[in-house]
């Protein structure tokens, strides 16, 4: 397998390389592979490049705005994202929609929201190192094409995955991290503030309204 390989995947003269996917996770897929999202949703719903295919309904590729200036990454689908393909769709899905529309963002206008790993775990488990490595490559090129000003990762797995960071997220949320020429900003999962309910000053949701004001002052001062 040669770089050469991997760069023409989608080089029309030669239509055996157009479906060409590296199966194994240690074959690179390099950056510029691909020219478009579609490029790569048709890809993902063909990887096997690890044992998370087996069982996936769909990939889940993303959904929102391809210009958008903020992109938010996730961990991997739930049940709901794998029936429909589509990520941040169940309850902690409505929740992120609602937080955005706070500071009048919208999830299909303002943000393109995406996952580390495009295939659901096993009972929704965090995902492996091993998976997490097959997949990134999808990631790392939807960021390219996207090219946000800022990125909201959420979860302590979407801050170590993207950054190397390996602090909790509570120590972390809410603090501007640069990652590769590009702004990132740590914030709890929406799935996480469901499991805490409370509004009062200093719980998760609190601090979530602060994180989610700072974004948008940020964004507003880029423009």
């Amino acid at each position: 397998m040669t770089n050469n390989t991997q760069l023409s995947l989608f080089d029309n003269s030669n239509n055996h390389q157009n479906d060409f996917i590296p199966t194994d996770a240690k074959v690179p897929i390099l950056s510029a592979t691909y020219q478009t999202i579609e490029q790569i949703e048709k890809h993902c719903n063909q990887c096997q490049r690890c044992s998370l295919a087996e069982n996936r309904t769909h990939a889940v590729i993303g959904r929102g705005n391809l210009q958008a200036k903020i992109m938010i990454i996730g961990e991997a689908p739930g049940k709901n994202e794998d029936e429909t393909g589509l990520p941040f769709v169940g309850r902690s899905g409505q929740l992120l929609d609602k937080i955005l529309e706070s500071v009048n963002l919208s999830t299909e206008k303002d943000t393109y929201i995406a996952n580390i790993c495009k295939c659901r775990p096993p009972e929704n488990r965090v995902p492996t190192n091993e998976e997490i490595t097959a997949c990134k490559p999808y990631l790392l090129e939807q960021i390219r094409l996207i090219d946000p000003k800022i990125i909201l990762l959420t979860g302590a797995t979407s801050v170590k995955s993207i950054t190397g960071d390996k602090r909790a997220i509570t120590k972390i949320r809410g603090q501007w991290l640069e990652w590769q020429g590009r702004l990132c900003m740590p914030i709890f999962h929406p799935s996480y503030l469901l499991r805490n309910p409370s509004k009062e000053p200093g719980s998760p949701k609190w601090l979530m309204w602060q994180d989610i004001q700072e974004v948008r002052n940020k964004l507003d001062s880029l423009r």
